[in-house]
């Protein structure tokens, strides 16, 4: 069904989905390529949101370039969209463009489009393929499919540890354990998330920016305190720039003047105070990520806890993926990466799934999925 040319032609596209990977947020991330003549006359990525897609961007390259776009091959990786959001449907861009051929990577999970793209596509007599390098197109977009099928974000928790698996000295220092290339590919996934999320024990002890500052990027991520006491400094740099992005405390209860004098002074900040509790009285991790997908339209959040959030978050279920680093010395005393209680049998353990290794100067990355 398709050729080793088609193959060629979407890895391109693959190449220009990747271009959104820093920048679209919480839309896709999709490219598109148009071919005529056996050449690329158009290519094109989501841009930020509100701005143009992928289709529209390669189809104004195209024009750009002097070039018409009838009677060409379309490769994009996400099917085109057949709604109006904050931009019209791309289907109709392309139907008036008249390709003869689209080549899709993936249907698209989200309701209003699902297959309604591709559907009008056929109708308008355009030939429509799809599922050429599929897996590849998903795999730029876990965060989105997550929330398109769960309901929930893609939940990516980043640990830095020793070698015998100590995050921080007894007296709580931890920068830094590993070295720049590592912390340089940390703000590289850190500038792929909506949000990064840390605990307010991770603020007070740290006080870190949270933000995105070793690799360039057009987009700050909001930043996400889990704080069921509402502990969290009015001063803490964490709350610096705040007109760059958003800022979120979550809260178990505001049950006190005390706390809700707190909340109001962060409100005054710009800061957005958000209720959230568990029966036991501290925060509703589950429902607080819910809420982030549902409601907020947060497709991957970036986790850079401490051990006792780390714990919570495995314990409940709300982590998919594991970014872990390893600095090659042994720290000896010290907190370990997740505050978990003992096994009482081997067989009783949560699995995961190496799914890439890589060497960053002296340090080692590892990428694990829940099994």
């Amino acid at each position: 069904m398709y050729s080793a040319i088609d193959h060629e032609f979407m890895c391109q596209a693959l190449a220009e989905a990747e271009k959104a990977l820093h920048l679209s947020n919480p839309n896709p991330r999709v490219g598109c390529v148009i071919v005529k003549d056996g050449r690329i006359i158009g290519r094109g990525h989501t841009q930020k949101v509100g701005g143009a897609h992928a289709e529209i961007q390669a189809l104004s390259n195209a024009g750009e370039n002097g070039f018409d776009a009838a009677g060409s091959t379309v490769y994009v990786t996400l099917e085109p969209c057949a709604h109006t959001g904050r931009t019209p449907p791309c289907v109709d861009a392309l139907i008036k463009a008249k390709p003869a051929l689209v080549i899709v990577a993936m249907s698209d999970p989200n309701p209003l489009v699902a297959g309604k793209g591709l559907e009008r596509l056929k109708t308008a007599g355009i030939e429509v393929r799809c599922g050429l390098l599929e897996a590849e197109a998903s795999a730029l977009n876990p965060g989105f499919i997550s929330r398109m099928t769960r309901g929930l974000p893609w939940v990516r928790m980043k640990v830095a540890a020793s070698l015998d698996g100590k995050t921080a000295l007894p007296s709580g220092q931890s920068q830094w354990i590993t070295g720049s290339l590592a912390r340089a590919d940390g703000h590289y996934w850190r500038a792929q998330a909506c949000a990064i999320l840390a605990g307010v024990g991770t603020v007070i002890e740290d006080d870190p920016m949270l933000n995105v500052r070793e690799i360039e990027t057009e987009r700050q991520p909001w930043k996400i305190i889990v704080d069921s006491k509402l502990a969290t400094p009015l001063n803490a740099k964490v709350f610096n720039h705040l007109e760059q992005s958003g800022a979120i405390v979550v809260c178990a209860n505001l049950d006190s003047a005390q706390k809700q004098a707190k909340a109001k002074a962060l409100e005054m900040r710009g800061v957005e105070v958000v209720v959230m509790a568990n029966p036991d009285g501290k925060v509703d991790l589950p429902k607080l990520f819910s809420y982030l997908a549902t409601e907020r339209q947060m497709n991957e959040i970036h986790v850079e806890a401490g051990f006792k959030l780390n714990g919570s978050l495995l314990r409940e279920g709300c982590v998919d993926e594991l970014l872990l680093y390893y600095a090659p010395f042994f720290m000896g005393e010290g907190f370990g990466m997740v505050n978990v209680p003992a096994l009482a049998k081997i067989n009783e353990r949560q699995e995961w799934k190496v799914i890439d290794l890589n060497l960053l100067g002296a340090d080692v990355r590892m990428r694990l999925l829940k099994k």
